[in-house]
């Protein structure tokens, strides 16, 4: 497991070549982007970016958290859907929560999504797995609930869990009849897409520009047909949104009193039946090729369509196969929208900067003349490292291919040679620090070249205090960037001790906090407030916060569950020091836990001056032992199992789902910390060593009887 390695600018960094640091700093700053683009999009009806942008950021969020899972933030786009509802319309809770669907980009990941479902659902890697495929609207979601069989309220998303209550306005959409046609469910909670078609679009502005040349006020032009949906829907006159002439296309279903299908299939048949809009266009499919197939159909198809598309939606047919998948944080495993590929655009490489991390690792960072690749503009890209330019030859003034797709935001893909300036020189990496001067020197099988400066090196200390003060660490509000290097420059705050005796220091200055450029009394008593009120921090944050390579967040919470205290740690780790130690082989047993992290850990808390900043935040804040989240009636709840052999009832992953759920740890070997070995058909090592040690060992009915399913 890595954290993240620089909190130098990393948008631009390639998901593969980040470090621990940039992977949180990047994390946090496409948590901080997503939400915005989130708020813009669904409460406001006003997106800044194209929909291929959208994707491309969410995707690179996705690809860093699978990369670095101990990074994942509470405030995680992955674990979010859409956006809070606004304050104009009442609040639905959503009886069922409306998800988002994980995204495919290319054919490699389509055959990724079967194998993953076949896996997971423990078939042969040639077991055909029916699927249904159908494009994807660009339009608004919507839920509609009918209570024996009329129309009682319809919602808009919002964030997955509570939508806005647009009940009238959606009784004027085309496909959502007022009374269902034929049986139906005492209570159905239907779930779809309302859009508006391309020509219909066009008609609106036409006429809306009319009426402002005639000058009228209060039109608006809208800039694309989901956009007029959203803006139509979110009407506060239901007679305008009459006008607006929308349609609805159902495709899936929320609260059901009772089962309506046992497939897809059947089920958007009964949608049909009942009076809703369907779409035409979908098919049953069975393989990986087939639903390739569709997709290129309907891509050939997508601009003669009467309305927007921006992919095409797979779904496995079989609602049992549905139930048993599951979900993943927002989405469900058993479900993928596969969209359409992402723009390239040409522009000039002005300048390569190399920027310097946390951590002293060197990354280069090509500034660009700003153009605009699916729908942002860009001013910076990813250079990998010293190799990849060396490999791709790219030079400053050169004319570059970019490309914003997948997990890889915006990537510099080729150079065009024809256009190079004459008196182009290749780039030579430096071998010295930018920020001290310090040598720079690549490790053995290391990409990256660091600075060994240490904390002489005054870019990486100051992005150490960054990283102490930031959201996931010691939450400081008021020390941005600016602030934390003017306190670094003048001497004020060198380490992160000296945050919590500022206040008393400042007292007694002659040139107080409040006294400065860019402060006043209000902002230093709310930063001395701040500070306050993280004497007190949670062991996992604490550990967070301390900036040890390769722990991030879900490593320090792992961490601090396994050892409780920050005294247990502290000494267990100085114990792990001896590698033949009980210590060392607890510790590197430890879920994602291995040999490489071991080997940080120890190497921070050998070092004296790590150990000195440890023991002055100790005389400063209290760290609080680690607390459980997980429901202490949970019997497993802190348990270490081991699941060895086949099951029967479900596969294994969908076992160790279950067991970490319930606040188990899952390992991946026997030892004597193993509190539970559950024995498949065809047990082999595992059973026999659990035996040796004496571990309580379960065959699968015992553990359903153990966690009670």
């Amino acid at each position: 497991m890595t954290d993240t390695e620089d909190t130098a600018d990393t948008s631009s960094l390639p998901v593969d070549g980040l470090t621990l640091d940039q992977a949180a700093q990047e994390l946090e700053r496409l948590a901080r982007e997503i939400a915005h683009h989130n708020a813009l999009y669904y409460q406001k009806d006003a997106p800044e970016i194209s929909d291929a942008a959208y994707d491309a950021l969410f995707r690179r969020n996705q690809a860093i958290e699978a990369k670095f899972p101990e990074l994942i933030r509470e405030d995680s786009p992955s674990l979010q859907v859409g956006s809070a509802p606004s304050s104009a319309f009442a609040k639905v809770t959503h009886a069922r929560p409306m998800l988002s669907l994980a995204n495919a980009f290319d054919e490699e990941d389509v055959r990724d999504f079967v194998g993953r479902v076949r896996r997971f659902l423990g078939l042969a890697a040639d077991a055909p797995v029916a699927m249904v495929a159908e494009p994807k609207i660009d339009g608004l979601s919507a839920s509609l609930r009918y209570e024996k069989g009329r129309f009682v309220q319809g919602a808009t998303r919002g964030d997955g869990a509570v939508g806005e209550d647009i009940t009238a306005n959606l009784r004027t959409v085309a496909g959502i009849p007022d009374t269902l046609t034929g049986d139906a469910p005492d209570v159905l909670e239907v779930r779809g897409e309302v859009y508006m078609r391309k020509d219909e679009f066009l008609a609106m502005n036409e006429a809306a520009r009319a009426r402002i040349e005639q000058g009228e006020k209060g039109e608006k032009i809208f800039a694309n047909p989901r956009n007029a949906a959203a803006g139509s829907l979110r009407q506060l006159d239901p007679s305008i949104t009459a006008k607006r002439k929308l349609h609805f296309f159902g495709y899936g279903w929320g609260e059901l009193s009772d089962p309506v299908s046992e497939t897809q299939s059947g089920f958007m048949e009964r949608l049909k039946g009942w009076g809703f809009g369907t779409n035409p266009l979908w098919r049953r499919v069975e393989s990986a090729d087939e639903l390739i197939a569709y997709h290129a159909e309907i891509a050939a198809q997508r601009a003669s369509l009467p309305y927007d598309i921006d992919g095409v939606v797979y779904k496995v047919d079989s609602i049992t196969l549905q139930q048993r998948l599951g979900m993943v944080s927002r989405a469900p495993r058993w479900a993928i929208a596969h969209k359409f590929p992402a723009e390239q655009a040409q522009t000039i490489l002005q300048k390569i900067e190399i920027q310097v991390g946390r951590t002293g690792a060197l990354t280069p960072v090509a500034h660009l003349e700003p153009v605009n690749v699916g729908g942002v503009i860009v001013s910076r890209a990813t250079l990998h490292n010293e190799d990849e330019i060396a490999r791709k030859d790219v030079r400053e003034g050169d004319t570059v291919i970019l490309q914003r797709a997948g997990d890889v935001i915006p990537q510099i893909v080729s150079v065009v040679l024809d256009r190079r300036p004459k008196d182009s020189q290749p780039f030579v990496f430096p071998d010295k620090c930018p920020a001290c001067g310090s040598d720079a020197v690549r490790g053995e099988g290391e990409a990256v070249r660091r600075c060994v400066g240490g904390l002489t090196c005054p870019a990486q200390a100051v992005e150490r205090l960054r990283h102490f003060v930031s959201r996931d660490a010691f939450d400081i509000e008021g020390l941005g960037e600016k602030s934390i290097q003017a306190f670094f420059a003048d001497g004020t705050v060198k380490s992160p001790a000296d945050l919590f005796t500022l206040q008393a220091r400042d007292s007694q200055s002659l040139t107080p906090l409040r006294n400065r450029e860019g402060w006043g009394k209000l902002s230093a008593e709310k930063l001395f407030a701040a500070i306050e009120q993280r004497r007190t921090i949670p062991l996992e944050r604490f550990v967070y916060a301390l900036g040890i390579r390769q722990i991030g967040q879900a490593t320090a919470k792992l961490l601090a569950r396994h050892y409780g205290s920050l005294d247990a740690l502290i000494a267990a780790i100085e114990a792990a020091a001896d590698p033949e130690s009980e210590a060392y082989r607890d510790l590197v047993n430890i879920d994602q836990i291995g040999p490489a992290v071991a080997k940080d850990l120890i190497a921070f808390f050998a070092e004296d001056h790590n150990r000195e900043t440890v023991e002055a935040l100790r005389e400063q804040v209290a760290v609080e032992d680690y607390v459980s989240r997980i429901a202490t009636e949970s019997p497993i709840m802190g348990k270490t199992v081991v699941f060895t052999g086949t099951l029967i009832r479900v596969t294994r992953d969908e076992a160790k789902a279950r067991a970490e759920a319930l606040g188990a740890k899952v390992a991946g070997s026997v030892s004597k910390k193993t509190d539970y070995v559950v024995i498949g058909a065809d047990a082999g090592s595992k059973a026999k060593k659990a035996e040796e040690l004496g571990v309580t060992m379960l065959d699968e009915d015992g553990w359903f009887e153990l966690i009670g399913a």
